[in-house]
């Protein structure tokens, strides 16, 4: 369907910007995407609130952003 290519051409583009990322980054980085909080985000994982923002801040670091850039702005500009 045009809506999974869509996903997966969004998901190429998050891959071929930050190859580095593993299945479980880009997953979070799909909800990211959605708008969702992470306490939104943390039953979806089956993890705790904690675990979430610990996702967000290695996530973070392995995109390089600074204390500037939003992570969730930055996901929806690619």
């Amino acid at each position: 369907s045009i809506r999974r290519q869509r996903q997966m051409c969004i998901r190429d583009r998050v891959k071929s910007s930050h190859p580095s990322l593993t299945n479980n980054d880009l997953r979070l980085c799909a909800y990211l995407r959605l708008n969702l909080s992470s306490k939104d985000i943390a039953p979806l994982l089956n993890i705790s609130l904690s675990s979430v923002e610990i996702k967000r801040y290695r996530l973070r670091k392995k995109m390089q952003l600074t204390h500037n850039e939003g992570l969730t702005d930055h996901l929806l500009s690619l």
